[in-house]
């Protein structure tokens, strides 16, 4: 270790904004149990661009013993990060049901679903409509295959569970794959509404002139609007 300038976070004084960790384009302040946090010295270059982002005054210099600044450790933690390995992200096109579901199979034509597993760009999605439905609406509505599903490749996720944004990759697979439509499907609870508002946010980032459809089921799954 050697002496050097680094920030110091006075946590009686942070109110847990967050702007300061936005402001640290080195990634080395993070918001923890509500304070902001020094979480690697040796990302932090000193020269303090998280200071007048700071609407308290919690955050100051100090010379101190520290972990020299490691640039390339800086970099190196902005690269993409490997893909899933898991079993469960293989991309599979499947035979959907017949219309009578007499061999037991449902609607649904191809693998994965979750949206933090889909892939950006693949066969099922050209040609077809897009469902992008939240976790919740296929319990609810009993039908859910026959009267939404059938003929669509599929998307499901739930925004306040997984504390994401879609816009980004929904943008890209609009962007990536001849889709025809956009079904979204949400239920009556108020979090779902981001749902839609992200599906909008990425159509209009893709560029494309894609109709998008909007349905929303009550807890019992009947259609509300």
């Amino acid at each position: 270790m050697l002496s050097r300038r680094i920030i110091r976070i006075n946590k009686k004084l942070c109110n847990g904004c967050g702007l300061c960790a936005k402001a640290c384009h080195e990634g080395a302040i993070g918001i923890i149990n509500g304070k902001a946090e020094l979480l690697r010295e040796d990302f932090c270059d000193g020269l303090g661009d998280c200071l007048p982002t700071c609407p308290t005054g919690a955050i100051s210099f100090e010379d101190r013993k520290a972990l020299a600044y490691d640039a390339k450790a800086v970099e190196d933690s902005k690269l993409p990060k490997p893909a899933c390995s898991c079993p469960g992200s293989d991309t599979l096109i499947m035979q959907p049901s017949t219309s009578d579901y007499s061999d037991g199979k449902g609607m649904l034509s191809q693998w994965p679903v979750q949206i933090k597993l889909v892939s950006v760009k693949a066969p099922f999605y050209d040609g077809k409509g897009l469902l992008i439905a939240s976790d919740c609406s296929a319990f609810a509505c009993g039908s859910f295959h026959e009267d939404y599903i059938k003929g669509r490749t599929v998307i499901i996720g739930c925004p306040k569970l997984d504390n994401t944004d879609y816009s980004e990759k929904l943008a890209e697979i609009i962007k990536n794959n001849d889709i025809t439509d956009i079904l979204t499907i949400r239920m009556e609870v108020p979090c779902c509404s981001s749902l839609v508002k992200m599906t909008e946010e990425a159509i209009a980032e893709s560029g494309k002139n894609i109709p998008m459809k909007v349905i929303t089921l009550s807890r019992n799954g009947t259609v509300i609007l």
